[in-house]
């Protein structure tokens, strides 16, 4: 039988359990502890009524988000707002950010997150939308210089924590929730005016929702050059740091991207992103 086929086959916390044993062979028993327990938090001060908690992880990946000389800034997915704060704070201060969530719900929390916790002078600048951002690129392109993209995705430690979705776990969910990232990061890619930089994110484990994504990307647009340095993205430490206390993660690279993960980080992550330039 094909591997492809054995895996389609697994479903449960049974295949699940064997489906990330085989990605992550012997390291798989204490990566599975760690997303067990809590994320590493980490406090983001923008200067509102209120100071924001998120992953450490995850304002590690916004960072690395090139803002200087970006005017038009995108946030395409962006409930619960954690990484809208970051982008808000970092951009230039003629910059503009549009903070997309297409599900109403979220966008009404992504919202009072923006009200309760960037101050006045920023939160004018920050326009919050609400539709499918998979389907702008019908009626526009090329108008953003720097796009954030953290895409829905499978969740592993959401997965791990909730007995009822571990139960219904199946490979294909995965395949499903790759074909949805596509579609995003496609219309992403198109937003994106020539010179700037698209940042794609996610907090799953498996390379069909990550590196597969990004290299399908990079397959089908001459002009999308992933950023393959061996070291992680810089970003301005000190400006950095007086919004947010305490170390940003180290992460693991791989093929396109780089991969944070909490058995490696003190409970950060996981989160996965890739930074990609569209040539001029």
């Amino acid at each position: 039988m094909h591997r492809s086929e054995r895996a389609e086959k697994l479903s449960g916390s049974e295949g699940f359990e064997q489906y990330y044993s085989s990605l992550f062979n012997e390291r798989w028993p204490a990566l599975k502890a760690s997303l067990a327990g809590e994320p590493a938090y980490t406090e983001w001060s923008a200067g509102g009524r209120e100071s924001y908690f998120l992953d450490a992880a995850s304002v590690r990946a916004a960072v690395s988000l090139p803002l200087t000389g970006a005017e038009r800034v995108l946030d395409l997915c962006a409930a619960p707002g954690g990484k809208t704060l970051v982008l808000a704070c970092l951009m230039s201060p003629s910059a503009t950010l549009v903070s997309n969530e297409r599900s109403p719900e979220r966008r009404n929390r992504l919202l009072r997150v923006c009200d309760s916790c960037l101050p006045e002078d920023i939160r004018q600048r920050v326009t919050v939308t609400c539709s499918d951002g998979a389907k702008w690129c019908r009626a526009r392109s090329e108008c953003y210089d720097a796009i954030l993209l953290d895409a829905p995705c499978s969740s592993e430690r959401h997965v791990l924590s909730d007995p009822k979705y571990l139960l219904q776990w199946t490979p294909s969910r995965i395949k499903t929730v790759a074909m949805e990232q596509w579609a995003l990061v496609s219309s992403a890619y198109r937003l994106l005016a020539p010179g700037g930089f698209l940042l794609y994110s996610t907090c799953a484990l498996s390379p069909a929702e990550n590196d597969e994504i990004i290299a399908r990307l990079s397959k089908k647009f001459a002009d999308a050059v992933p950023d393959r340095a061996k070291t992680m993205p810089p970003y301005d430490r000190n400006r950095v740091l007086t919004f947010c206390s305490g170390t940003l993660p180290d992460a693991e690279r791989t093929t396109y991207g780089w991969h944070i993960l909490p058995d490696a980080q003190n409970s950060a992550g996981p989160i996965y992103f890739s930074l990609v330039r569209k040539m001029p």
